[in-house]
């Protein structure tokens, strides 16, 4: 019996220490959980309005400005980390999408015609009557580019056109793949097209987001104000806010360079100035406004997406109402050169998101690329001085070659095998106009990928050399 008496000892001992141990373990699980869920909460719960926002807007954009399905948007447009996570609604008959990230941060984006889709808060008004930008779509009877026909064809002698093709085949997936992703890609020799390829699913009439090609189209205006004699790049910006500190020492040149010394952080990757301007923000240009000098002008050189949408503010008072403002996008640049696909959206206030929101076909934006190719001559007529085109083709003294006037350069030789004149406005995900003097040529390229997994120099050293 004594030997029976110890066995059950052991037993309930044993069964004590695992249950007193098994106590232990759930507390420590439970404590790591906590700390789980409070890492997350702070580090991750914030984003989700980053995540929802940019689903609703992308959606809504992609949807009611080209017609794209959901489908079609949440595979291509959306396949982003995080983003891909969302889950959106479209109500057609409202106009809207509603997006949000595991039933948590819904985000509203609204579509109205002639203005197109803008991210709302609740305190947005939807009833309010709002005013849309005067259209002249009148349809020239010429060829592309300069009216709405058809372009002429026409056999040049020194173009290789089996090599030029398959230098255009190689920018896009093979059956199966998805690495390149093209969606577009547009050649211009000598203001005729000599290729135009497009992803199954996208064609001509596809209207495209530029992303931060639009910075390129903002910056334009103030060439065409300058050639006017409106405004002096060269002076001080003269804003009432900036008048009583170092600020106001920052001109039009400095803001256009992204020269100005103003402080901004761009990065997609987390919550900070650029993601709480495009995806909280009501009004975008004060958010760069208010921003303090960190460094002197034209000393430091920091790309921003607020630079951009600060000029766009700029723009706007310079006429006497909102109209006059969302005419001059239009009138002066945008509906003269025939890029009539194009809309630029605004944001809840009224102002153009000049940093990134600007739609159109693959053709309408290479005609922007032929109208610096000639120096600001559109058909006879000068839309900006030559100087301008030879401005923003000048690098920031800050940048290393690598900017310019609101346009990415190849003076420092980013591009190896592509000539150093060669200049270009740049999205995210690969958007490029590139403008190639030398070559007389402009490429347009769309697609869903960058410079680490798309090959550019490649591409551009391909359909350049297939040109004797």
């Amino acid at each position: 019996e004594i030997p029976q008496m110890v066995f059950l000892f052991l037993i309930f001992y044993t069964l004590q220490e695992i249950t007193f141990q098994m106590k232990k373990i759930f507390k420590f699980l439970g404590v790591l959980l906590v700390l789980v869920v409070v890492y997350l909460g702070v580090t991750t719960y914030p984003k989700l309005d980053i995540v929802s926002g940019f689903s609703a807007k992308s959606v809504a954009s992609g949807h009611f400005i080209d017609g794209r399905s959901l489908e079609v948007i949440e595979s291509g447009d959306n396949d982003i980390d995080n983003v891909r996570l969302a889950t959106n609604e479209i109500h057609e008959e409202g106009k809207f999408v509603i997006s949000s990230a595991f039933g948590l941060k819904k985000r509203k984006a609204l579509y109205r015609e002639g203005l197109g889709a803008t991210l709302i808060n609740d305190a947005f008004d939807e009833t309010q009557p709002y005013l849309v930008p005067k259209r002249n779509k009148t349809a020239l009877n010429l060829p592309f580019p300069y009216g709405n026909l058809e372009p002429q064809d026409r056999v040049f002698p020194e173009v290789n056109y089996e090599k030029l093709n398959q230098a255009v085949a190689n920018a896009f997936d093979k059956k199966g793949e998805k690495t390149k992703r093209t969606r577009a890609l547009l050649v211009i020799y000598k203001d005729k097209i000599i290729a135009e390829k497009y992803e199954a699913g996208f064609s001509k009439n596809t209207k495209f987001l530029g992303w931060s090609m639009t910075k390129s189209i903002t910056a334009t205006y103030f060439g065409i104000l300058q050639k006017q004699g409106k405004i002096d790049i060269t002076k001080p910006v003269g804003l009432p806010e900036w008048a009583k500190d170092e600020r106001s020492k920052i001109t039009l040149h400095h803001l256009i360079q992204m020269n100005s010394g103003l402080e901004w952080e761009e990065d997609y990757g987390k919550i900070c100035d650029v993601t709480e301007m495009l995806f909280l923000a009501e009004d975008m240009p004060q958010v760069q406004l208010e921003k303090p000098a960190a460094y002197a002008p034209n000393t430091h050189w920091n790309y921003s997406s607020g630079t951009t949408n600060l000029l766009s503010g700029i723009l706007r008072r310079q006429f006497n109402n909102h109209q006059e403002y969302l005419d001059f996008w239009y009138a002066s640049l945008i509906d003269k050169i025939g890029m009539h696909s194009m809309l630029i959206e605004p944001d809840m206030a009224g102002n153009f998101v000049g940093s990134s929101y600007g739609w159109a076909t693959a053709r309408d934006w290479a005609k922007f690329g032929l109208l610096y190719l000639h120096e600001g001559n559109w058909n006879g007529e000068q839309i900006f001085d030559k100087s301008w085109a030879k401005y923003v083709a000048t690098p920031t003294p800050t940048s290393n070659g690598a900017y310019g006037g609101h346009f990415w350069l190849n003076a420092g030789g980013k591009y190896p095998d592509v000539p150093k004149d060669m200049y270009y406005a740049s999205g995210y995900q690969g958007q490029k106009v590139i403008i190639i003097p030398s070559k007389e040529m402009v490429i347009v390229r769309f697609g869903l990928t960058e410079d680490e997994d798309f090959d550019f120099n490649g591409m551009m050293k391909g359909v350049i050399s297939s040109i004797k």
